[in-house]
Formats: C-alpha cells, structure tokens, sequence
C-alpha cells in the first residue's frame, strides 16, 4: 500500500455518451486509432477504457495518465490538434453530454488497478481530510478494492481545446463540450473539484465502498458510477 499528497501524474479524463447508431463505429475510431495517438504523444504513460454497468447515462469513461500536468501544457500535446482525421472530426461530432477534467493526483491508498471502477466528485477539502484519507486507506483493505485515487481538477486545463479541423470544433476529445451541458460542466470544472475513482475486482465491493467514502465526503450515494474496463493501451 501507497500513500501521498505529492501531486505528480496528470490524468485526463473524458466521459461522455455517443450516438446509439454510429456506436459501433465510436467503438472501432476509439480503439483503433483514437487511443493510439493519444498514448503516442510524449509523456503520455497509459489509457484505460471503460463501459459504465450501472444503466445511466453518460457511458463512456476514458481516462489518460501521464508524468505530469505539464505533459497538458506541451506543445506536442497541442500539436496533436492541430491535424484531425476524418474519422475522429465525425466522431467528435457525435459525442454528447461530455464531460472533460485535466487534473492530478492528490491522493492515493492502495495499488494496482482493477476490472472495476466506481467514481464519483467532490470538493476538494472533504477529501483532503484526514478523517476521509483514513477511511478510503481502511477501503483498500475490504475484499475485492485494491485502489483509491483522488484527482484534484486544474480548472486552466480543463477548458476545450480547439482541433485543427475546421477551427469551429470543441476538442479532439470531448467535442460535444461547446453545448450547454458542457458548459455546465466546465463551469463545475472551473470551482476546481476533484474525482475520486475506486479500483476493483469485485464490482459490488468497489461501488459499495465508493458508495461509504462519497457519503463520508458529503456526497449521495447515488451519485457514484460504475463501469467495467474495456482495455489499456501502454505506452
């Protein structure tokens, strides 16, 4: 088990929904081109996709690690904008009610990762409690949790980013942003909030604990969400 408060890897965080019709295609462009280019961009250590298991909307998670925020910063991050495929502009196109948080890690218990991941946000300081830390510490150690991990929102980062498709597009990753919901979202984004995701190999175990801590953080325990991994991809 691992404990800190050294902020150190950045995580970009994408969650988002498609259209059910082209959802095959969403699938394919996300596993066969999407996830490479992203890994391949410098500083990039690794991306995780998943399918939420819990019926509610809003069910795609893609979550990109990486050394540090600055990696957010670098221009060969932003170069990677600046030159689109098709095939990603008309599936930016499709995305919708997406939600896009660059943050870095500001606490860890546990290690590893799992099939399972149950998430939810918080504020910052409930979670930087020591009371809280403690608790998602003693989560680790239940059957079937093996990981928590809060990532604190960098709200400088977490805005869209324009592509290099036709100027008039929200991110590569989160196109969809520019709509209302989104605007929402960045607005939550900007008060500089934090995710608390929960690593397992029992889905029950690791909902029920994410369930405990964002109850324990001011939460309702109904807003944690589940998802199953899809894949990794590694650097």
């Amino acid at each position: 088990m691992s404990t800190t408060t050294n902020a150190q890897p950045g995580q970009l965080c994408i969650w988002t929904d498609t259209d059910p019709q082209a959802e095959a295609d969403f699938n394919a462009w996300y596993d066969r081109e999407h996830m490479q280019e992203r890994v391949g961009i410098r500083g990039f250590r690794h991306a995780r996709r998943f399918l939420a298991n819990d019926g509610h909307a809003r069910r795609y998670l893609a979550l990109y690690v990486t050394e540090s925020l600055d990696v957010f910063r670098s221009d060969a991050y932003h170069q990677a904008f600046t030159a689109q495929t098709d095939w990603s502009l008309r599936n930016f196109s499709r995305m919708s009610d997406t939600q896009r948080r660059v943050g870095e890690l500001a606490f860890e218990a546990g290690e590893g990762e799992g099939a399972h991941l149950a998430i939810f946000v918080a504020a910052p300081q409930a979670l930087a409690a020591a009371g809280w830390r403690d608790a998602a510490d003693e989560a680790t150690h239940q059957p079937g949790v093996h990981a928590v991990r809060v990532f604190r929102t960098e709200a400088t980062l977490s805005a869209p980013l324009a592509t290099g498709g036709d100027g008039g597009n929200a991110d590569a990753d989160a196109d969809a942003d520019a709509d209302a919901d989104a605007d929402n979202d960045n607005a939550r984004a900007a008060a500089q909030d934090a995710v608390v995701f929960v690593e397992g190999s029992s889905n029950a175990a690791a909902r029920e604990a994410a369930e405990q801590l964002a109850q324990a953080a001011g939460v309702a325990r109904d807003a944690v969400r589940g998802f199953d991994m899809l894949w990794r991809l590694a650097a």
